[in-house]
Order: C-alpha cells, then sequence, then structure tokens
C-alpha cells in the first residue's frame, strides 16, 4: 500500500509541475486583471469590500499563518479555524490572494498529507497546520521558534515591529516597501541567532524554503506595502480596499513564484549577523 501510495503522490507532483508551466505560459499572452477586479466578482473582497472583521476568541484555532488566520478573522473561512475542508480552502485562497490553481491544489494536499488525512474527504482545524518541523519551522520572521513558543498562532510582536522597520524601497506614491533584499537580511539574522540561542534548532534546506517562501508571499501578495503589512502582520486583519498585487489572468503559478523565493534565499547569508549571535547569546543567558 506504502509503494502504491507513494507511485500515486510522484504522478500526482508531476502533473502538478506540467499543470504549472501550461499556466504560467498562458500567463504570459494573456492580459492582467485590472486593478479593482483582481478579487472575482461573488467572492468576499470583490471591489476592496472585504467581510467583517473579527479577532478570534480564546476557543478558536489559528496557526503561524497569518493568510489563513486573516480569512478566518473575516469569516472567508471558517470563523473558528476548526473543521476546514482542504477542498475548500484551496478555493478560497485562489479567490482571495490570487494564487493559481496549481498552487492552491500543491499546497493543502501536501497539508494533508502531512496531517496523514484525505485530501478529499477530511477536515483540519488551523492550529494542526503547527505541527513542527511539518510546514511550520524555526526560525520564522514573525514567531518565537517552538522551542520558546510552542503555541504557534502567538506573532512576537518585537519581530514584527523589527521587520517593518527594516523596509529600504519606495514606491512611486512614496509608501515605505519592503524588498527581496530586506526580506533576506532579516531572514538571515533570525536564522543566526535562532541557530544561537536556540539549543533545539533545526532548519533543513525544505524549511529554509518554506521560510523564504513565506517572506515572498509580502512582497508578491502584498507589494511589500508597510502600511498593509502593519494590519496584516500584526492583526491579521486585510485593509480596507485592499487586494492582492497578484494581477495574473491565471494567479501566481509555482514557476512564477519560486523566482521570487529563490531570490529571497539566495540573497540570505546568516554569517554578517555573527556579532548579533553573541550579542543575543549574552542576553539570553545572562541572569534576570
Amino acid at each position: 500500500m506504502g509503494f502504491f501510495s507513494g507511485v500515486s503522490r510522484l504522478f500526482f507532483d508531476i502533473g502538478i509541475l506540467s499543470w504549472d508551466v501550461l499556466v504560467t505560459l498562458s500567463n504570459l499572452v494573456r492580459r492582467n486583471r485590472r486593478i479593482r477586479h483582481v478579487t472575482p466578482e461573488g467572492h468576499p473582497g470583490y471591489g476592496g469590500y472585504w467581510p467583517e472583521y473579527r479577532p478570534p476568541k480564546g476557543t478558536d484555532s489559528r496557526c503561524s499563518c497569518p493568510a489563513l488566520n486573516a480569512m478566518a478573522n473575516h469569516g472567508i473561512i471558517s470563523r473558528s479555524g476548526r473543521e476546514i475542508s482542504f477542498v475548500e480552502v484551496g478555493h478560497h485562497i485562489r479567490a482571495t490572494y490570487n494564487f493559481s490553481s496549481t498552487f492552491c491544489s500543491f499546497v493543502p494536499h501536501f497539508a494533508a498529507r502531512m496531517l496523514k488525512k484525505s485530501y478529499s474527504e477530511d477536515t483540519f482545524d488551523l492550529e494542526e497546520l503547527d505541527l513542527h518541523n511539518g510546514i511550520e519551522h524555526d526560525a520564522s520572521l514573525l514567531r518565537l521558534d517552538a522551542a520558546f513558543q510552542p503555541d504557534q498562532s502567538i506573532k512576537h510582536v518585537p519581530l514584527i515591529e523589527e521587520l517593518l522597520a527594516a523596509a529600504t524601497g519606495k514606491d512611486e506614491d512614496g509608501n515605505d516597501l519592503i524588498t527581496t533584499k530586506d526580506l533576506s537580511r532579516m531572514l538571515g539574522k533570525r536564522r543566526a541567532i535562532a541557530r544561537a540561542v536556540n539549543k533545539e534548532f533545526s532548519l533543513n534546506f525544505l524549511h529554509r524554503i518554506f521560510g523564504s517562501t513565506n517572506a515572498a508571499t509580502l512582497v508578491t501578495v502584498f507589494g511589500g506595502r508597510v502600511d498593509h503589512l502593519h494590519s496584516f502582520l500584526h492583526h491579521e486583519r486585510l485593509p480596507e480596499g485592499w487586494e492582492s498585487h497578484i494581477r495574473q489572468p491565471h494567479g501566481l503559478t509555482l514557476m512564477t513564484f519560486n523566482k521570487t523565493i529563490l531570490g529571497v534565499e539566495l540573497g540570505v547569508y546568516e554569517q554578517d549577523w555573527a556579532e548579533a549571535a553573541r550579542e543575543a547569546v549574552e542576553r539570553h543567558t545572562a541572569p534576570a
């Protein structure tokens, strides 16, 4: 059974990647979606009108992914964050953030495999996605490592503030922008410090890519706009009037997204933060 399951997964992955190439090529020959028409008509958020925002209650389920948490906070998916369909969450991610159908199929399938659940039949609670070293990983830009904060739905405000303050870009209207170089720089710092202070630290190649993927969404989906990211990262709330900066007609494909992801990852230099790591160890080990 394990062998046939593995073969089935292999063919699925090959199929998704082949489909992704075709979708990427189609994006090149079709016109982008018009501004104010990125979110499909009939879906929450069309025209920038998002459903009412409600912070989570104490019994609600949330995770380390602000994009999923924001959808729950706006009622696009279950406000409780519980009993979410793998199939339906892919549809909502696609309509809300304009990721491609290939991305929105691959990611929920990956999550279902990780949780050993059926993609087509089972549901999940958001907190289940924070299985340590599944998708969730050490050296996150926004959360302390699980060794220090087991509940990964809890944001670490100083990390968010430091990230937003690191923005070096400007758009034509003078808005502050986080750039891919800014993200690489801050990932390098987080990894160097986390590696130094966390005795349980682990970060394999796959999780490094996950980290750069999460970072890359800030410049692809949000265009790096600091004022929009402030609402999104601090409150996990979609700004009033906002729509995804991804305007490709079929959404952001895996192939196109990987260019940004690799750009972020290849710019990460932990060694540049050796002194900051030593200082962090001293603070961490100093008596209270």
